[in-house]
């Protein structure tokens, strides 16, 4: 038996769960189908990049002990290839519509309708938990409205996941709200103009907030050559601030030239991979090869900056 449903999956909360978890019990092969980016934007005004969507999904079903497929989708209805194979969808009040548009498509074309299995939407206080308020800092992935609140000085979705994805290890439940902060360096820091724009960053966006969170990604002559470090700075509501650094990687010759002639990580990397958009997995995931990505990267570097602050909890 073959179950498939689908989602964007921006923020994989409880409720995204409750789905997953009742596709595993019904089914012996799962087919989950994840928005692409470019479907998603239709309908949000956040999209967290695919790569880290389907990452963060790929955690979550690692233990569920059997089979399962991920792919990526375009269209409400799927690609027909692999919907033909499937025996039941597995919908939410939110996407049934989208289950009966799946069924009338399979009558037109003469095919049996497939079982639509509909779960209740998680609710915490009554309120349904949804990625948007959940990226919004209204709530924890969980629904919790009141969990420890930590701005982050950006509203790069991939900096505002990584430290998510941090906090949540440290604190558990926690809120992450993205507030627009001006660096106030140049658009492409060097040296301790790095170190300079994570504390600004955080100083930006504390705010009302329990801590805030500021990343600045730079690049330093060095060694043998330039080499990329990315820095954050961490500052709570007492004004206690503390700061760390990932790991450094250095860049081939040919990006390196095109930066001492002033141009910016991105630019030099658009010139020299004009196929590749580099959203999400960033310049690291490019030259890796994939072994890195830019939110694991960052992740290292926040990891850093809360070193101490867990060495005293």
């Amino acid at each position: 038996m073959r179950a498939a449903l689908g989602g964007t999956f921006n923020v994989l909360h409880d409720g995204h769960k409750a789905l997953i978890d009742r596709a595993f019990s019904e089914a012996d092969d799962i087919l989950i189908g994840i928005t692409s980016d470019e479907m998603a934007s239709l309908s949000r005004d956040r999209t967290v990049p695919f790569s880290v969507r389907k990452k963060n999904l790929e955690r979550y079903l690692s233990g569920k002990g059997k089979k399962y497929e991920i792919i990526e989708i375009n269209d409400k209805l799927g690609p027909a290839v692999v919907i033909d194979d499937i025996d039941m969808l597995v919908v939410s009040g939110e996407t049934y519509a989208n289950g009966v548009l799946v069924n009338e498509e399979r009558i037109r074309r003469k095919m049996h309708p497939l079982s639509l299995i509909v779960v209740g939407m998680e609710t915490r206080g009554g309120v349904r938990i949804s990625s948007t308020d959940i990226l919004a800092g209204k709530c924890s992935r969980s629904g919790n409205t009141a969990a420890k609140d930590i701005a982050v000085g950006s509203i790069n979705p991939v900096k505002t996941e990584a430290v998510r994805s941090v906090m949540e290890r440290i604190y558990g439940d926690v809120r992450i709200t993205p507030v627009k902060a001006s660096s106030g360096v140049p658009e492409q820091p060097w040296g301790e103009e790095t170190l300079r724009g994570a504390v600004n960053r955080a100083k930006a966006a504390i705010g009302g907030h329990d801590m805030a969170v500021g990343i600045e990604a730079g690049v330093f002559e060095m060694y043998d050559g330039i080499y990329d470090i990315q820095h954050c700075a961490v500052l709570d509501r007492n004004g206690n601030m503390t700061v760390g650094m990932g790991p450094g990687f250095r860049y081939p010759d040919d990006v390196a030239e095109l930066l001492r002639k002033g141009l910016t990580v991105g630019d030099a990397m658009k010139r020299l991979y004009p196929n590749h958009s580099g959203r999400g997995e960033g310049a690291i995931g490019l030259l890796s090869k994939g072994l890195i990505d830019r939110k694991s990267l960052t992740e290292q570097a926040v990891m850093a900056a809360m070193v101490v602050r867990t060495a005293e909890r």
